[in-house]
């Protein structure tokens, strides 16, 4: 592959992912109301686990035990770990009084649990390492970009610290290893830096020194109004080489993922599709369908709410261009009874619906990428 030509394929030790593509967030080891069959009938490529709440949930010896995340969620494809360090942002810097980071790491005692927890760079590779991850990512100091500018100094020098002592700990491991050719998982590190061009240029090029087979947008890729940061996301895009993957870390608006993907960020991951489908918003292509996205705007998709009284007879599918289950099989009537009386199914049908919309939402993607 030329030095400055996008990878069309992520190949991985459990199998290849066709790039772009949109990996569902199975934070603690499911994507909550679907199983794997679910997963792989939605065309859904890879995951991303979380290893901040993987230590506490099942705990650790216990994926051990199970025969690391691959075996123990029935997932045979890509897994991604997830450091934690949103985690951990979200969790100290807005609570203080759960914990704290220093320079050797995170120390924390999530509510309700009533045990401390330390998470170091050196741990948390280790962990993902034991978890039989495809791609370990590094922990890194998340920010807000409102936060103050010394903030966002001290966040991209502790994520640069952590990242180096990240690497030599994954390289220790590895050199133990007897790994065949492809099988060694790869490992990505963070770029931070805020709403700071500088800082995070100078996040980029102090990680790129170090050296790593991918790199993640890190830090909140919204501002104070929801809206997608492009600005600093393109230029993080500019800043990493072409060649090397760089995973936009919470995106999952089909708008912002599109407009991500345009900007050439090959993998994605987000909540935000499974959690509104379980709160009654599903995604549905308009009549343009895929095929006008590369127009630009957001008329090709609309939300269905499936909570709304006007549902309550209609006898079509949520969208009638999907072929997942919910639409091939049931009417959006139906969901609309099953959304009302709290049914279980509901959420499992509309979690595959909106799955399945990422899925062809990815295959549009692909098919407009690898046109000449």
């Amino acid at each position: 592959m030329p030095p400055n030509e996008m990878p069309r394929r992520l190949t991985l030790p459990h199998g290849e992912i066709a790039l772009p593509a949109f990996l569902p967030d199975a934070t603690r080891g499911v994507v909550r109301a679907v199983d794997s069959a679910d997963l792989e009938a939605c065309g859904v490529q890879a995951l991303v686990m979380n290893t901040y709440h993987l230590m506490q949930n099942p705990g650790s010896s216990t994926v051990k035990a199970l025969g690391g995340l691959h075996r123990m969620t029935g997932w045979p494809h890509p897994i991604v770990t997830d450091s934690g360090g949103f985690q951990i942002y979200s969790l100290i810097r807005q609570n203080p009084r759960y914990g704290r980071l220093t320079e050797k790491g995170a120390v924390f005692t999530p509510s309700g649990t009533g045990r401390k927890f330390t998470l170091t760079p050196e741990k948390s590779i280790q962990l993902q390492m034991r978890y039989g991850a495809d791609v370990l990512v590094c922990l890194d100091d998340c920010t807000h970009p409102d936060d103050p500018a010394e903030e966002q100094r001290r966040s991209v020098q502790r994520t640069v610290a952590w990242a180096r002592r990240a690497k030599a700990e994954f390289t220790r491991l590895v050199a133990g290893k007897d790994w065949p050719a492809g099988r060694r998982p790869l490992l990505f590190a963070v770029v931070q830096g805020g709403n700071d061009p500088q800082l995070r240029r100078a996040c980029a090029e102090a990680l790129l020194e170090i050296g790593f087979d991918g790199y993640g947008y890190g830090g909140w890729p919204l501002d104070a109004e929801g809206a997608l940061l492009r600005e600093m996301l393109a230029l993080t895009r500019e800043l990493i080489p072409p060649q090397f993957p760089l995973h936009a870390l919470g995106v999952g608006h089909p708008a912002n993922v599109v407009a991500c993907a345009q900007m050439g960020y090959p993998t994605f991951d987000s909540a935000m599709p499974t959690r509104d489908a379980r709160n009654g918003r599903l995604w549905a292509f308009t009549e343009s369908g895929p095929a006008a996205i590369s127009a630009g705007g957001a008329d090709w998709f609309t939300y269905v709410y499936v909570g709304d009284d006007k549902h309550t007879k209609t006898a079509t599918p949520p969208d009638p261009t999907c072929d997942c289950l919910a639409c091939q099989r049931y009417s959006l009537g139906y969901l609309h009874h099953l959304y009302k009386i709290g049914d279980a199914l509901y959420l499992r049908l509309a979690t595959v619906h909106n799955l399945r919309f990422m899925a062809r939402l990815m295959a549009a993607l692909r098919k407009g990428h690898n046109e000449p």
